[in-house]
């Protein structure tokens, strides 16, 4: 169960580092177990994870998750594709900066190669902050992706104008929006990726309303159902939902906890049968009134 970026071929069930900090990257008042956020990260590419998502902006104040990869896996074996995001800035106290203006991005690009320790990032997302166009900022990602310093290219929380503004300038692998059973409001950009070949990678797939505080406190009944019928998670009924949207669908849950990681994993064999599909599809529509 595969997919190609560009000329990278990746498991569709990847790793998301944001909660490698804490239990929000963004969270002042949490912080991880460094040896243990360690630990997890090889246990992932022991476990078949070859896809790492990750940003030089998702740190707390004692963790920083490039660090945290770097320690972990470097040197890094064949086959790991790494892919980052720019855009975003933090000030050293973690507040949102004013994002970064086209030409900071070779800054926040050379950043995460620092933090990395690579020669050349896999794959960079530029993820969009509320402008209208990305031609500017995406421009100046394909001109470091012509100097050697960027392999591939995609976009975070796009838009199908900005998808087509993009592919005016460079070859687009990915797009990174949020999307999930209970959020599926991205539908469009799933089947326009889908019909250009283009890998779509949803989060925040499992945390659903939960979003950077993690999983959803109180489930749909539809997916306990289904659940409980496998004798599996929600959040594994959530990611393997997700997975069946589409052979150009990967998937790139976080955790901090060995056990949810490997539960996670596992959504790539989970089948869900087209009754069970047809009665998930039914929890974002209007009107739905399932328990939470």
């Amino acid at each position: 169960m595969a997919w190609t970026l560009g000329d990278l071929r990746v498991d569709r069930v990847g790793f998301g580092a944001m909660r490698l900090t804490g239990r929000a990257a963004f969270d002042r008042g949490s912080h991880s177990d460094r040896g243990r956020a360690i630990r997890l990260l090889r246990r992932a590419v022991e476990l078949g994870v070859d896809h790492i998502d990750t940003a030089a902006f998702y740190f707390s104040p004692l963790r920083s998750a490039n660090e945290l990869i770097n320690s972990a896996l470097a040197p890094y074996p064949d086959g790991l594709v790494i892919a980052t995001k720019v855009g975003p800035a933090r000030d050293a106290d973690g507040a949102w900066a004013t994002p970064a203006r086209p030409d900071q991005l070779r800054g926040q690009v050379e950043e995460n190669l620092r933090q990395l320790g690579r020669d050349h990032l896999d794959l960079v997302n530029l993820r969009l902050m509320g402008q209208d166009s990305v031609s500017e900022h995406f421009g100046a990602l394909a001109e470091l992706r012509e100097a050697g310093l960027v392999r591939h290219l995609g976009l975070s929380g796009a838009r199908p104008e900005h998808l087509a503004q993009a592919q005016e300038i460079a070859p687009v692998v990915c797009v990174q929006n949020r999307y999930g059973v209970d959020t599926r409001g991205g539908e469009e950009m799933l089947r326009l990726c889908a019909a250009r070949g283009i890998a779509f990678v949803p989060f925040f797939s499992v945390a659903g309303e939960g979003r950077e505080a993690g999983a959803v406190g109180a489930e749909h009944d539809e997916v306990r159902a289904v659940a409980r019928a496998h004798g599996v998670s929600p959040a594994r009924v959530r990611l393997a939902w997700t997975l069946h949207q589409g052979p150009h669908v990967l998937v790139i849950p976080g955790t901090g906890d060995p056990e949810h990681l490997a539960d996670n994993v596992a959504a790539r064999t989970l089948r869900l049968s087209e009754d069970e599909l047809r009665l998930l599809d039914t929890v974002d529509l209007p009107g739905h009134t399932g328990a939470r």
